[in-house]
């Protein structure tokens, strides 16, 4: 039987896994400039993003449960650098950030949630360091989408309802 530990967990996965794929989906509409895009100055391009939200799974999720989330080698200052990598570069840094989240929280079993771990010396239960990222990367792959549709203007098709579509649901 699923104990409420264990259905959190799985619930957690699902819950990232279709993020994961709205930005995923979002990356296969877009071309190398299109990720590069930024709006102004102090605006994020899509491409900046993914290396923060990579830069930032790998500090997380990197021996979750022994160090603090926040490592002496993530350069996070450098994740917001213009760098010119392709789109296949990219999502190769997506994907690395994406597994180490994902295969670390596969890892974890019902007792791994009440204990204490620690981001940036912050004192936080399992299940509070989970709950925080998911509502981190949501908020980061809102705004590639929202990027993605500005930048793919009348082409974008819903990721989910479109508009007025709600009856074949």
């Amino acid at each position: 039987m699923d104990t409420i530990s264990c259905v959190f967990l799985q619930s957690a996965i699902k819950r990232l896994l279709y993020y994961k794929a709205l930005a995923d989906e979002t990356f296969a509409r877009l071309d190398d400039a299109q990720l590069h895009y930024q709006p102004n100055q102090e605006s994020n391009s899509i491409a900046i993003i993914i290396q923060h939200v990579s830069g930032n799974m790998l500090s997380r999720w990197t021996d979750f449960l022994n160090s603090d989330g926040e490592k002496e080698w993530r350069e996070r200052d450098g994740e917001f650098e213009v760098k010119q990598f392709t789109k296949t570069e990219l999502v190769a840094i997506w994907e690395k950030g994406w597994a180490c989240c994902i295969n670390t929280l596969q890892y974890l079993v019902d007792e791994d949630l009440l204990k204490i771990i620690t981001i940036r010396q912050e004192p936080l239960t399992v299940l509070d360091a989970i709950n925080r990222q998911l509502s981190h990367y949501p908020y980061h792959v809102g705004q590639i989408v929202y990027l993605g549709k500005i930048l793919t203007n009348d082409k974008w098709q819903s990721l989910s309802i479109a508009r007025k579509k709600l009856d074949k649901f």
